[in-house]
């Protein structure tokens, strides 16, 4: 019929290279890990050709859409206490513990770029589908952690570290590649975990080796990835909480007593399996010194946090592609939605923010490999308060690029809104990361010295920057001050966007730091994106609509 004929519909955006169509990621890519690793920067080129194919479209889609299933019981009875996924869902996890996202980059050598690598991975694979990352940034973080009890980490990391994928539950001693989840957090604590209740009793003997082994009996409100082949879990011991790794099957074959209640029927991220357990005499191998278990599990939640802000970075990078690509393809009121005054403002600052959070991202993974810790522990708090929680607003404009386009579940964005908000929340809410940067300005003055030394790198850009950069030695002793908790927000805030801006006057065009410089710190910004002065003129508009999505 010929009131069918379709006319201005937008094509997917089918055959994009992940990687070659992100300029900024590109960049970072050849600065932090090509000089080193020139294998691994031709790795990164597959993997995004294999992330912008619609086949790895495909599997993301089945693993969101055919959600995870409890089986508590086999037909006749027996305890099972497993999920079955989609088979989307495993192919997702082949590739990426085939690439490399896993446990690998502790076991290499300093200054490799092992790291960056893998961040870049992470990015562009978690554009795919962000559920499945959640086992393997787990699996990576345990690996810091586990290295507290040498004995524990001899058995165990070299599973961690492999690039096979196994996904059947069996002994760890008889698995050539493993993966880790979490259990922390309990219903009457939730970031309290000194709150928990779980307890863990010495015990003598039983069918685990390497280590000092215990009993475990209580509930998790959060344990993600179940079928994982370990956990690392906090429970109390008569010194305090105590980290102990949790064996899913124990060395003689024999499922360990972990109990899976349901499932969380959650906003986003449903690829993955959240679930609450109950540990009832669960064998456990302590890990790190008695009553020290949260000093230890620290090691992972920062590696954790770290991902956090490279998800949501990715999270931003897939909503910004999105929003660019129809906006090339849509006509309205006689143009290009992409050739208009307006839309322009619109989508080169959400490709600000994308290239802002892209860039930090990369270089909190490359402290990581520099060995800059002081500097990587202020800069993910930073970044996993800032980043994460600018996700949501960002994506929701960019859904809004498309219109009624965008609210549907077929464009993608919808999805990408549903999941926005997790990062800001897994590994720490915004309170909690804020109150982790006032406790680290405290307490920890060497990593305030070494955001110094990286933001005075960017020192003579403009007057604005300096002036921003200056103004956080005194956003510090705000910090330091009676009231630094109730500034607290205020305080990440400017150090988290001055970092940024610093970064991108050090590593990106001219045109595009000149105008977060300007809409960020100048004072020429609105209260939403879309808001950018006179002062980013065409070409700045032109550098950041090109470098958002190249061809």
């Amino acid at each position: 019929m010929r009131t069918h004929v379709v006319s201005n519909v937008v094509p997917p955006p089918a055959g994009l290279h992940g990687l070659r169509s992100d300029a900024p990621l590109s960049d970072a890519v050849r600065r932090w890990v090509e000089p080193v690793d020139p294998d691994g920067a031709a790795a990164l080129d597959d993997l995004g050709a294999l992330a912008g194919s619609e086949e790895a479209r495909a599997w993301g889609e089945d693993a969101e859409r055919v959600t995870p299933v409890l089986r508590t019981h086999s037909p006749t009875g027996e305890r099972l206490d497993e999920v079955a996924y989609h088979p989307s869902y495993h192919r997702l996890l082949t590739e990426a513990v085939g690439a490399g996202l896993t446990g690998e980059p502790w076991t290499r050598p300093d200054g490799s770029g092992a790291h960056a690598r893998r961040a870049a991975g992470f990015l562009l694979w978690s554009q795919v589908d962000a559920g499945h990352l959640c086992p393997v940034s787990m699996t990576y973080a345990a690996v810091p952690a586990l290295r507290a009890e040498p004995s524990v980490a001899g058995r165990w990391v070299p599973g961690l570290a492999s690039r096979t994928y196994e996904p059947q539950l069996a002994p760890a001693s008889a698995k050539t590649g493993l993966t880790v989840g979490m259990g922390m957090t309990e219903k009457q604590g939730g970031s309290d975990v000194r709150a928990n209740t779980t307890r863990a009793v010495a015990s003598r003997g039983g069918p685990l080796a390497g280590g000092e082994t215990y009993r475990l009996t209580g509930h998790k409100w959060f344990c993600s990835a179940p079928m994982s082949d370990g956990f690392l879990v906090l429970a109390q011991t008569g010194a305090g909480v105590g980290c102990f790794l949790v064996p899913r099957v124990l060395d003689d074959g024999t499922r360990n007593e972990i109990r899976l209640q349901r499932l969380k029927d959650k906003l986003g991220n449903r690829s993955n399996a959240s679930s609450e357990i109950e540990l009832d005499g669960t064998w456990a191998l302590r890990v790190g010194e008695e009553g020290r278990g949260i000093r230890t599990i620290i090691d992972m939640v920062a590696s954790t946090r770290l991902d956090c802000v490279v998800g949501s970075a990715a999270t931003m990078r897939a909503a910004l592609v999105r929003a660019v690509h129809h906006a090339r393809h849509r006509s309205a009121f006689g143009a290009l939605l992409v050739d208009q005054p307006l839309m322009r403002n619109v989508l080169a600052d959400l490709a600000l923010e994308s290239e802002a959070a892209t860039l930090l991202a990369l270089r909190l993974a490359h402290a990581v490999d520099a060995g800059e810790g002081e500097l990587s522990r202020l800069g993910v708090a930073l970044g996993k308060f800032w980043v994460c929680k600018r996700t949501a607003p960002m994506v929701a404009e960019a859904l809004e690029c498309l219109g009624g386009n965008g609210y549907v579940e077929e464009n993608g964005l919808a999805r990408l809104y549903r999941e926005a908000p997790l990062n800001s929340i897994w590994e720490g809410s915004g309170n909690v990361n804020a109150l982790d940067v006032v406790r680290a300005l405290t307490r920890e003055p060497a990593s305030l010295a070494a955001l110094g030394k990286e933001l005075a790198l960017a020192r003579g850009h403009s007057t604005a920057l300096d002036t921003a950069i200056d103004a956080c030695d005194e956003a510090a002793a705000v910090a330091l001050g009676a009231d630094g908790a109730w500034q607290a927000r205020r305080v990440v805030e400017r150090l988290a966007v001055t970092l940024q801006a610093a970064l991108l006057v050090r590593h990106a065009p001219g045109p595009v730091a000149d105008a977060f410089v300007a809409s960020r710190l100048g004072g020429s910004h609105g209260a939403t994106f879309g808001t950018l002065g006179s002062e980013v003129g065409a070409e700045a508009v032109a550098v950041l609509l090109e470098r958002a999505l190249r061809d």
